[in-house]
């Protein structure tokens, strides 16, 4: 049965836990109009006029615009429109919060000088094409002069740097930090000077060249194969780790012209672990930098959330218990995970 009574702003108050004033400026805002208005002036309203009233309290409740939501109500806008845009609008907000918070973070940790505070604001609101040039004109500048080769430089350099869409704190920090690193010309100084100094001893201008990157480019793919393996639960004495093995006995048994052993796995095996000992030692290192250039590579791992993945998931251990397994007969080997858990087994 239809409910045609008439319900004074009061009473429609008291339903929807909306103020008069409230209801009123719907009402003038032709958000919510009401279903009658006597000759008094008194406004009326139906269950249709409260159903719309309720609905908009809860929109705005959820701080959707007064815009948004007339243009919902006048069918020119569908709810799942309503809500896409706000998320949007909130996403942004949540961005510029992270934003300050790690501005305000950074000033209360660096006891920052005030005339640094609106750097350190434009800093964190940088584009990525803004992040671009200054890294950019950093890398040119330090590597001046110095005599390696351009694919050298990318290995340094690494991939382009981008700060995710939604970064954490600590990422924007560390952003921040290495902003105003990549401006200080007494870094950048200290850094040139540094790779001008190690890259000028005997022998690097071979360990530097175009031939000696794409080794180090085929060791690190070993290497990323091992730790997906890991990290899909393979067994280090798996067909999979007996296949990654004999890669990487392989690439550096080409490399230092030392064919295929026993004793040469067991002794990668054991370098393996010394690697992983000095890898430790280097994050340790990054926390509390001895350097300039390694306060720079700890800053672009934070930012690019490798720091967080190399701790998770080194590999080193897996692949020296991969070459022992490969040369100890006697152990049990397992099947390797269902196929799609880790990558297909090639032949090396």
């Amino acid at each position: 049965m239809n409910d045609t009574r008439r319900y004074a702003i009061g009473e429609v108050a008291r339903r929807t836990g909306l103020s008069v004033s409230a209801i009123r400026f719907y009402s003038d805002e032709g958000i919510v109009v009401p279903a009658e208005v006597t000759a008094a002036g008194h406004r009326l309203y139906d269950v249709h006029a409260i159903a719309r009233l309720e609905f908009v309290r809860t929109l705005r409740d959820l701080d959707a615009g007064l815009d948004d939501i007339r243009h919902l109500l006048e069918g020119r806008m569908t709810l799942s429109d309503l809500a896409t845009a706000h998320l949007s609008r909130l996403d942004d907000q949540a961005r510029r919060i992270r934003s300050r918070k790690a501005v305000l973070r950074t000033i209360a940790r660096q006891h920052t000088e005030a005339e640094q505070v609106v750097l350190m604001h434009k800093l964190a609101g940088m584009s990525d094409d803004d992040r671009d040039r200054l890294i950019d004109d950093f890398w040119n500048e330090i590597t001046e002069g110095l005599e390696v080769s351009s694919a050298f430089v990318g290995l340094m350099r690494k991939e382009r740097l981008v700060l995710p869409d939604e970064p954490a704190t600590e990422q924007l920090e560390a952003w921040i930090e290495l902003a105003n690193l990549l401006q200080d010309a007494d870094f950048r100084r200290e850094v040139g000077e540094a790779l001008r100094e190690t890259f000028s001893a005997p022998g690097a201008e071979v360990m530097t060249s175009a031939e000696m990157v794409g080794a180090f480019e085929r060791g690190g793919a070993i290497l990323v194969r091992a730790q997906e393996a890991q990290r899909a639960g393979a067994p280090a004495d798996s067909p999979l780790g007996r296949e990654i093995a004999g890669l990487y006995t392989a690439y550096l048994g080409e490399i230092s012209e030392t064919p295929d052993s026993r004793e040469f796995r067991e002794k990668l095996a054991a370098d393996v672990l010394d690697i992983e000992r000095l890898h430790l030692e280097s994050i340790e290192e990054a926390a509390a930098p001895a350097d300039p250039y390694t306060r720079y590579q700890s800053l672009v791992a934070i930012i690019d959330g490798t720091a967080q993945e190399a701790a998770d998931f080194m590999p080193f251990a897996w692949l020296s218990a991969a070459l022992n397994a490969s040369v100890s007969p006697e152990r049990a080997t397992r099947e390797c995970p269902p196929h799609g858990d880790v990558p297909e087994a090639r032949n090396p």
